[in-house]
């Protein structure tokens, strides 16, 4: 049944009921830090004003997102659905050649990535 609803049910929906049904229940824990879906739901839309203040990308559009795991990789994801834009995973483990194909594969002249992930010192 859940296939056959018209628009689908989008995983940024179930997200968004849960976030209206448990505001304040814990969904990520990394290290020391615990974010509720409320918390989680509050910095996707930071990002998501962010980012479409910064790129203004069309709907539909495709970014490439070069994170490590961590917190931050949930609400760009989430970030990302919001605006309507595609997200194209690319292992933050690649370099060289597997990078680039990565990137060229993915469509999109658009890398999101952490500082730590360019590859300068500094």
């Amino acid at each position: 049944r859940r296939f056959s609803r018209r628009p689908p049910l989008t995983m940024l929906d179930v997200f968004l009921l849960h976030v209206q049904k448990h505001p304040k229940k814990p969904l990520l824990r990394f290290q020391d830090e615990v974010l509720t879906y409320e918390e989680v739901d509050e910095r996707s839309n930071r990002a998501a004003w962010a980012l479409w203040r910064r790129l203004g990308l069309a709907g539909g559009s495709t970014v490439a997102v070069f994170l490590p795991n961590s917190p931050a990789y949930v609400w760009t994801w989430l970030a990302l659905a919001k605006l309507g834009w595609a997200m194209a995973c690319v292992n933050c483990n690649a370099r060289g050649r597997a990078l680039r194909h990565a990137l060229e594969a993915a469509g999109t002249s658009v890398v999101l990535a952490s500082t730590g992930e360019t590859g300068e010192d500094g």
